[in-house]
């Protein structure tokens, strides 16, 4: 039996909660399916789709379609995790793409829906609680962020004469107290996120298509721990973690 245990969350006042887990990336940076990787006795995506199974009524995983099968075997009743509630699908060509099937799959009557990277193991069940409750207070979009510590300019590649090349160039130096660096999961209300991926468009995250249709995303406090795993350096940083609970 599955010692995962469902929180309060699971439904809201406005209905279900649901969470789409993206795992439908290629590892082009990583070098391999960076969400298929051993961490501690699970992958990557386990990490993923267990916390989001305490936080939601039901979950969606979005998988690359040569691995579909093999997911849809591990989720079907007998299966190695037949236990927990999870459906799964193949992604699409983009992440929007991949976002817009796994949403397919959500009951219509689910009130709130989360989009959770299943690059990112470690995020904590007060972060899921955190985006829920916030959608649950009357906003459109919730959305983990941490304070950018390093400067950032915006570029754009030209030609220099200095080197005869086209090189970067700065353009402008924003003001780092009006950025953040923005994780998941993130929370919407489903019917605007709904609507948000009704538009053929591809954002690099969802709330920028929630905002792109006039809804409010709010900020919560992110997690440090919750680290996207990108290069091989986030998997054995992820990997002692796991075994020290030291980042």
């Amino acid at each position: 039996m599955s010692d995962i245990q469902r929180s309060p969350t699971v439904n809201s006042r406005l209905g279900s909660v649901w969470t789409v887990v993206v795992a439908g990336g290629s590892g082009r940076r990583f070098g391999s399916m960076k969400q298929f990787e051993s961490l501690g006795d699970k992958r990557v995506l386990d990490h993923c789709v267990d916390m989001a199974l305490v936080c939601s009524a039901g979950v969606v995983l979005v998988v690359p379609s040569s691995d579909l099968q093999d997911e849809v075997d591990k989720h079907a009743v007998g299966g190695a995790r037949s236990e927990h509630r999870v459906a799964v699908c193949a992604g699409g060509p983009t992440r929007t793409a991949s976002v817009r099937r796994g949403l397919a799959l959500v009951p219509g009557d689910a009130g709130i829906i989360l989009v959770h990277d299943a690059a990112r193991p470690f995020a904590s069940e007060n972060l899921f609680r955190s985006v829920i409750k916030t959608i649950e207070a009357g906003a459109d979009g919730s959305i983990p962020g941490l304070p950018v510590v390093d400067t950032v300019k915006v570029i754009e590649v030209t030609h220099s004469p200095f080197v005869g090349l086209a090189v970067p160039h700065v353009v402008t130096t924003p003001d780092r107290a009006t950025l953040v660096a923005v994780q998941t999961p993130q929370a919407f209300s489903a019917d605007i996120l709904r609507r948000a991926y009704l538009n053929e468009i591809d954002g690099t995250d969802d709330s920028s298509l929630v905002e792109a249709i006039g809804g409010t995303v709010i900020v919560v406090p992110g997690e440090a721990n919750n680290r996207k795993i990108t290069h091989r350096q986030d998997l054995l940083w992820a990997r002692e973690f796991l075994v020290t609970g030291q980042a």
